[in-house]
């Protein structure tokens, strides 16, 4: 992996404790961080430090997030960006995302979770040949370019139905339970009696079809082909 042993990321965050919280828990995985706290200084220090991945919270004092990535990708600067958000709207995640963004993480999220998407998006940009496509029978899933089609036909997913889908898809024929689709879908503990999977896998299921996703009962989910 080379270059991928240590890799360089930047934190930007006003908000001192999360970015020591995250500072630490990436370091502790053998990430060598750098911080900011502002989006001047975000930029600055990507300029210097040429990061390979940037978590980058949205609500900054000066510049906010989208800005930063606007102005980081208008000088051709590609680093991937993950953007921390406080406000799981769709739009602001679709503004972060066509803006070049490569993922997004909900406040309050677990660090865990926020360690994994970090780790996801630089396997990603790390493939000299991203297998960005993934396909179960006639399912497909672009990771690039947020995309979902069955039998060619696109289905528009809000960002939480995509990352479950793809979560699922990454994990073909595995029962998954609704603790780890929580940690990793949601970045963060709802209350184990909360019902969020089972409402987005009926989400899901009314959108793709319901003959993909199949319950184990009181175990989770798994996706496989129509038998």
């Amino acid at each position: 992996m080379g270059p991928m042993d240590n890799p360089r990321v930047l934190v930007v965050d006003d908000e001192p404790n999360i970015r020591d919280l995250v500072q630490l828990a990436l370091r502790f995985h053998g990430f060598d961080v750098t911080t900011a706290a502002t989006g001047d200084e975000a930029l600055r220090r990507a300029r210097e430090g040429g990061p390979q991945l940037i978590v980058l919270d949205v609500m900054l004092p000066d510049l906010d997030g989208f800005e930063v990535c606007r102005r980081l990708r208008t000088r051709g600067d590609e680093t991937p960006v993950i953007f921390l958000t406080a406000r799981d709207t769709p739009t602001d995640t679709v503004t972060g995302l066509t803006l070049g963004g490569d993922d997004y993480v909900t406040k309050p999220f677990s660090v865990d979770a926020l360690v994994a998407r970090v780790r996801a998006v630089l396997r990603r940009s790390s493939r000299e040949t991203p297998e960005e496509v993934l396909r179960i029978a006639d399912l497909e899933l672009d990771e690039a370019r947020w995309t979902v089609r069955r039998a060619g036909t696109e289905i528009e997913l809000s960002p939480t139905e995509f990352r479950l889908l793809a979560y699922l898809m990454h994990n073909p024929g595995r029962v998954l339970t609704r603790v780890q689709l929580l940690e990793n879908v949601w970045g963060w503990d709802h209350s184990p009696s909360s019902p969020v999977v089972e409402t987005y896998v009926s989400y899901l299921r009314r959108k793709i079809g319901p003959d993909l996703i199949h319950t184990q009962r009181g175990v989770g989910y798994a996706l496989r082909p129509p038998s």
